[in-house]
C-alpha cells in the first residue's frame, strides 16, 4: 500500500548522543483525538507547521499512515480544545549512511526518554546503526507516542 510507514525504533545512549550531537532540533507538540487498537488520530505542531495524521493498526514494523499538512494555528487550537493526552519533544534529524534518523528528546511528563527511529522502504532493509543507539524497542507499545501520551515515561519508574 502506498501510504504505509515502515519504521524501527531504538533507545539512545544519552551520554554519547549529547557528546556527539550539536544539531538543533525542532519542538513538537502533539495531541491525540483518538487512541484505540485499530487507529490513532493525531494532531501535531512541528515548529511552524501543523499536521493531522491517521495511523492504522500496526504490525511489528509497519502500519498504514495518512498525514496532511494543516495550518499550524488550527493544529494548535485543536490540541488545546480537543485533546487531553499530549506529547512534547524536540526532534533532531540526523543523516547517517543512506538514511535519516529522527531522534526525539521527550519533555514534560516523558522527560528522560531519548528515542531514535528510522523509516525504511522494506522491513528487511539493511541500514547502518550509529554508535549512540541502544536497545531496539520496535513493536514495544510502551514506546509508541500515543501510549506515552496516556502512560508517561516518568510513571514507569
Amino acid at each position: 500500500m502506498k501510504n504505509t510507514e515502515i519504521e524501527r525504533k531504538f533507545l539512545v545512549n544519552k551520554e554519547q548522543w549529547f557528546a556527539l550531537t550539536k544539531t538543533p532540533g525542532i519542538r513538537y507538540i502533539q495531541g491525540y483525538l483518538s487512541i484505540d487498537s485499530d487507529k490513532v488520530v493525531r494532531v501535531r505542531v512541528a515548529g511552524d507547521k501543523g499536521f493531522l495524521t491517521i495511523k492504522g493498526k500496526s504490525d511489528t514494523f509497519s502500519h498504514p499512515e495518512f498525514e496532511y499538512e494543516i495550518p499550524a494555528e488550527e493544529a494548535g487550537d485543536m490540541i488545546r480544545l480537543f485533546t487531553t493526552s499530549r506529547i512534547e519533544k524536540v526532534r533532531t534529524r540526523i543523516p547517517f549512511g543512506e538514511h535519516v534518523w529522527e531522534v526525539d528528546e521527550f519533555q514534560g511528563e516523558n522527560s528522560g526518554l531519548l528515542m531514535a527511529e528510522i523509516e525504511l522502504e522494506d522491513p528487511e532493509e539493511l541500514f547502518e546503526k550509529p554508535l549512540w543507539l541502544c536497545e531496539e524497542v520496535t513493536g514495544d507499545q510502551r514506546y509508541y507516542n500515543a501510549y506515552l501520551s496516556v502512560h508517561p515515561y516518568r510513571t514507569w519508574q
